[in-house]
């Protein structure tokens, strides 16, 4: 089952319950794969890497907003997005937590035998590609630098 499939029977489901947070984070989801099947080159498919990079970005996006909107002290709006981010979330693989993700990367750095923080990059392209939607890039960057320091 495609994600875009997965979407439209959890839309169903929330237009008959009349759940508006799911109903606003399932629309988002499906227009950014409708977007994704039009771009040229996509041939209307979009590949499960290419869903998994979708569902990050729009992580992505709403954390930032909700870290703006936590500034600005706009609890209304902050709130929105939070109900999306957890939305968006159940069709994402598992994350990893602190000491899984702490392990993860101690192995990856014995494998390349990285040893100071100028074999950061190279750690880190390994790294993105292997833990690529099982934790946010901020969190895996941090813990390299912590890690090669």
């Amino acid at each position: 089952m495609t994600l875009e499939e997965k979407v439209m029977a959890e839309l169903k489901d929330a237009m008959k319950s009349k759940n508006e947070a799911s109903l606003r984070g399932l629309r988002a989801i499906k227009a950014e794969i409708i977007k994704a099947k039009t771009e040229p080159g996509a041939n209307g498919q979009v590949t499960a890497d290419g869903e998994l990079k979708i569902l990050q970005r729009m992580v992505k996006q709403r954390k930032d907003a909700l870290e703006i909107f936590t500034q600005q002290q706009r609890s209304d709006l902050a709130k929105k997005e939070e109900e999306e981010i957890a939305v968006i979330e159940k069709f994402m693989p598992q994350q990893l937590d602190e000491s899984a993700l702490k392990a993860a990367l101690q192995a990856i750095i014995s494998e390349l035998g990285a040893t100071s923080a100028a074999d950061l990059g190279k750690v880190m392209g390994v790294a993105s590609k292997k833990l690529a939607g099982q934790a946010d890039g901020k969190a895996i960057s941090a813990m390299v630098k912590s890690l090669l320091s």
